[in-house]
């Protein structure tokens, strides 16, 4: 089981996830792993990082991930960045950490 707390804050009106994005991979995949270094979740995503395809492509695969609209997900920090901080609205805290834990077991 990974520890994903250090990666998963607590916000009044939804709850914030530290991410590492991977872009241009064969595959988009969420979540992909936990870097436990970095304390991120990793994402990766088939778009390249360029004119915003792969923002756009995190807020899509993290919207269908916990069944929420794309306007639920914000990036907050790190739109030029692969290491971002996106805000997911009206989530429950405990049932995200849950969440990403399950998916993360085994990989």
């Amino acid at each position: 089981m990974k520890n994903i707390h250090k990666a998963v804050k607590n916000k009044e009106d939804g709850t914030f996830l530290n991410l590492f994005v991977i872009p241009n991979s064969n595959t988009t995949l969420f979540p992909s792993g936990y870097n436990k270094w970095r304390n991120k979740i990793e994402i990766k995503v088939s778009s390249k990082a360029k004119d915003n395809k792969a923002n756009k492509e995190v807020i899509t695969t993290i919207a269908t991930f916990f069944n929420k609209s794309i306007k639920d997900i914000f990036i907050v920090s790190g739109k030029k960045s692969k290491l971002k901080t996106v805000l997911i609205k009206d989530v429950n805290f405990n049932d995200t950490v849950q969440k990403l834990t399950e998916s993360l077991d085994g990989l």
